[in-house]
Order: structure tokens, then sequence, then C-alpha cells
């Protein structure tokens, strides 16, 4: 399937691509190749796309839905942290107040730096 195939098949965009890692620490930790996806309740690029963070291209290798109870300790070292654990009390110190559910569906947008 080709990635115009895959991107038509997703639902439309809920925000653009330069509000998909905001946070000097996450752009540091993805500029250092530390972070290779980003968690979002919303769908914020089509795979193909192209970041660009501190003078340096990142393009969305893929774009998929996972539930948080389906994280692991791999999905949370994606992300830059040491396991499931830290980055559930990142996401709820960013976003206090918000319920961590095991059901609740997030949009995973994962990356690699971009090599022309």
């Amino acid at each position: 399937m080709t990635v115009e195939e895959r991107n038509s098949q997703l639902p439309p965009k809920t925000c653009s691509i330069e509000r998909l890692v905001t946070l000097p620490k996450d752009v540091e930790k993805v500029v250092a190749g530390k972070k290779t996806a980003t968690r979002r309740n919303g769908r914020y690029a089509d795979i193909g796309e192209m970041m660009e963070l501190n003078g340096q291209q990142f393009i969305v290798e893929d774009v998929y839905v996972q539930t948080l109870g389906e994280l692991t300790d791999q999905h949370a070292e994606q992300e830059g942290f040491e396991n499931v654990e830290a980055y559930k009390q990142s996401i709820l110190s960013i976003h206090p107040g918000m319920p961590w559910l095991p059901h609740m569906k997030v949009w995973v947008h994962e990356f690699r730096a971009f090599q022309a």
C-alpha cells in the first residue's frame, strides 16, 4: 500500500505538524535521537510529512491509534522515557486532572531523522 493510500484511510488531521513536538525538553530528545514517537489526543501529521526542529528535518513514518492500556515500556522508550510509569507521570504533570484510562485512545506519530 502506498503512503497516499495509507493517508487516505486516516481521518482528517485535527492539528498541524508544527504542534506535534513543542516542549523544549521533547525537542531536545528528538534532536538527540532519544524520542522517536509522540502520542497525542488527535492526529497531527500524515505519513511522509516532514517536520523541522532546531534546523533538522524529521519524517513521519507511521500514524496509528493505540490505547493507553496497550502501552509497553518499549513504547515509553520511543517517547524518551525509561518505562510506562515515568511516561505516565510526565503526561499527568503536563495535563493536571487528566484521567489515565486504559481504554483512552491516542494517536501515535512515529518519526525519524531525515537525510536528504
